[in-house]
């Protein structure tokens, strides 16, 4: 779509809006004037739209070094009186937690609003962490939208609220609600009547200096934590009265019979969706409550809902965190009425949920229709059994999988056994290094851990240890543990940065080893082997990793030096918007059909028909790896007509 529409779109228009698309619209018509975040699937749309918008809307935006950098943007703007908007993914939330919970001390003036993606079943993810604890860790109030309407609601309602209370206020998505699409009535935009600077296109607020409300040493922040107490206590009484939390009344008319008892769910965000669905489609004739402000729960809001109830049903992903929070109420006033969710195995506890399993998990206690044989057919089963399992693969051309096959190449000319090569990946790409034949990932736990990982073998074994991380991950959190393998005299300990020009998985974000920032202006690129030197490292070597031979004898090289070492391969990722394809390879009469190229570097471009090996012009980005590695040189660029 025409994104000129989040901008201009007028009140009372609709759109057919993802949830990240609706996100935007809210952060215009609530008049944020700064925001920042790291790019993390499922949030990252919003950056990318906002990097192309928010000159447009006179909002500051940038894409941070790291999602803690984002944070501490988004809460001084907030001090300085500025609406502000910071975003990430789950995982992103641990980067940013750091100062996430002491702006729940500080509290902010304007408002700020935290968008927090959750990634249930780990589509895109190390794991599938639930942001709600987060909240009752910090105290920090959370709306859940359901849908891409509510998405831009919630922004609004959640700069008013955080204005009225003075903290930030936490937005919490899921991969669903980001990415599911829907009719969006847009509200008004307000006009922006600030002082503007001249050759920017924001304005500017002013902090007001308060230190025993803005530096939390510990004699303020006790106090600090006082009121924020206080804060939530209020709060959770506000809630009870709250539009967010709403009763969704079924009639029993169609109700099965084997049903019996009355019956209640307490439910929010995506798996909302799939409960109000089996409940309308079957006719169970169960009443929901759906809140949308989720922390901090109405105790007597739940009271009031499971008064008359036989049983309540608890759905939620991922965690049981709504569940412990009514266990708690009931127990609190004496109530005795059963409780379905996770803990007693009624509902899976991990996952995402669909509208199958929540039939199903409703069925385990109401009974209420016979399962079906899903056992398939034989035909079925045949059709299954004849597609292939895919694996995820690095794109042809990749510059990270010619990184991967020289090392390989490189441990084994050195006769280094595989046992002894210990590899530590990062959160990128190039982690699908942990697929045949690169066998290049053995230990990842998060973004920019790998040169800290490295650290830890480096100490702790014998062993070869190889870091792979990318160049905006270096910049997001790999400086400091690089920092601390020089300090620490890590041997044996080569750290690869593999530097494609851009933040590639998430969707081609610059990052700031670019000269432009997240607005396209121009800026200050920052070297990474300077920066590498700056640091203390001693053996730098920069290569062009589809120089297969010079990219095997650097990794020879520092593989063979004793203390940190850093190859930084250089290539442009061959997704990056405008980039040329070379020369397309073809296969020569010469082939002896040895399948190196099929087996030992695995480009997609790449494959075997018979005994055949083909080439697929249209998808080689003419690298030339695979000639390099060509025993019998029958890999040559495929010549043109004429030629």
């Amino acid at each position: 779509m025409s994104y000129e529409k989040l901008t201009k779109g007028e009140k009372g228009e609709k759109l057919f809006l993802l949830g990240n698309e609706a996100a935007v619209r809210g952060a215009f018509e609530s008049g944020v004037k700064v925001s920042a975040t790291y790019p993390g699937t499922p949030s990252s749309e919003i950056g990318n739209i906002l990097s192309l918008t928010a000159k447009n809307a006179n909002m500051y935006f940038e894409f941070s070094a790291n999602e803690k950098t984002a944070m501490e943007i988004a809460a001084t703007a907030a001090v300085s009186n500025l609406r502000s908007f910071t975003f990430m993914k789950h995982v992103g939330m641990n980067v940013a937690s750091d100062s996430a919970m002491t702006t729940a001390y500080s509290g902010v003036n304007a408002g700020m609003v935290i968008l927090v993606a959750d990634d249930p079943s780990t589509f895109s993810s190390q794991n599938e962490q639930d942001t709600r604890n987060f909240a009752r860790q910090s105290n920090l109030p959370v709306l859940e939208p359901s849908n891409p309407q509510e998405v831009k609601d919630m922004m609004v309602y959640a700069y008013n609220l955080s204005e009225e209370i003075g903290l930030p206020v936490i937005v919490r998505t899921t991969t669903r609600v980001s990415h599911m699409r829907g009719p969006v009535t847009l509200g008004d935009i307000p006009k922006s009547e600030e002082d503007i600077r001249d050759g920017e296109y924001w304005p500017r607020g002013h902090f007001d200096k308060n230190p025993s409300q803005y530096v939390p040493v510990p004699a303020n922040a006790l106090d600090m934590h006082t009121v924020l107490v206080n804060k939530i206590d209020s709060l959770e009484k506000f809630a009870f009265e709250s539009e967010l939390n709403k009763v969704y009344h079924f009639d029993n008319i169609g109700t099965p019979a084997k049903l019996y008892g009355k019956f209640g769910v307490i439910s929010s965000s995506s798996a909302f969706n799939y409960a109000y669905d089996v409940i309308n489609k079957d006719k169970l004739g169960i009443d929901i409550l759906k809140l949308g402000l989720s922390y901090p729960v109405s105790e007597d809001l739940i009271l009031d809902f499971v008064k008359d109830l036989d049983g309540i049903f608890i759905v939620e992903e991922v965690d049981p965190i709504l569940e412990i929070s009514v266990l708690a109420i009931l127990g609190e006033n004496g109530l005795d009425i059963p409780v379905y969710g996770k803990r007693n195995g009624t509902f899976p506890f991990v996952h995402e949920y669909s509208q199958d399993i929540v039939k199903e998990s409703f069925n385990r206690i109401l009974n209420y229709y016979e399962f079906e044989d899903n056992e398939d057919s034989p035909a079925i089963k045949e059709l299954k059994d004849s597609i292939p399992n895919r694996q995820p693969t690095l794109c042809a051309g990749c510059p990270h999988r010619s990184s991967y096959y020289s090392i390989g190449k490189a441990a084994e000319e050195l006769e280094i056994p595989e046992s002894e090569m210990v590899f530590a990946s990062d959160i990128g790409c190039y982690t699908l290094g942990i697929s045949p034949p690169y066998n290049a990932a053995d230990y990842l736990l998060s973004m920019g851990s790998s040169i800290g990982d490295g650290c830890g073998f480096s100490k702790s074994t014998n062993q070869y240890v190889c870091s792979f991380i990318g160049d905006s991950t270096f910049f997001h959190s790999g400086i400091a543990p690089l920092i601390n393998a020089v300090h620490n005299n890590n041997k044996n300990l080569v750290v690869t940065i593999l530097d494609n020009r851009i933040t590639a998985m998430t969707g081609g974000q610059p990052n700031p080893g670019l000269p432009v920032d997240g607005v396209g202006d121009e800026a200050p690129a920052i070297n990474i082997e300077k920066l590498v030197e700056a640091i203390g490292v001693k053996f730098i070597r920069t290569t062009n990793p589809h120089s297969i031979r010079k990219t095997i004898d650097i990794y020879k090289e520092a593989l063979e030096y004793e203390g940190v070492s850093v190859v930084i391969t250089q290539f442009p990722c061959t997704l990056i918007k405008g980039i040329k394809k070379r020369k397309p390879m073809s296969i020569q009469d010469n082939c002896t059909k040895c399948y190196k190229c099929v087996d030992e570097l695995a480009c997609p471009a790449i494959s075997k028909i018979g005994d055949d090996v083909v080439i697929d012009s249209n998808m080689c980005f003419g690298c030339v790896a695979c000639a390099q590695i060509c025993p019998e040189k029958a890999i040559k660029a495929k010549k043109e007509d004429g030629e």
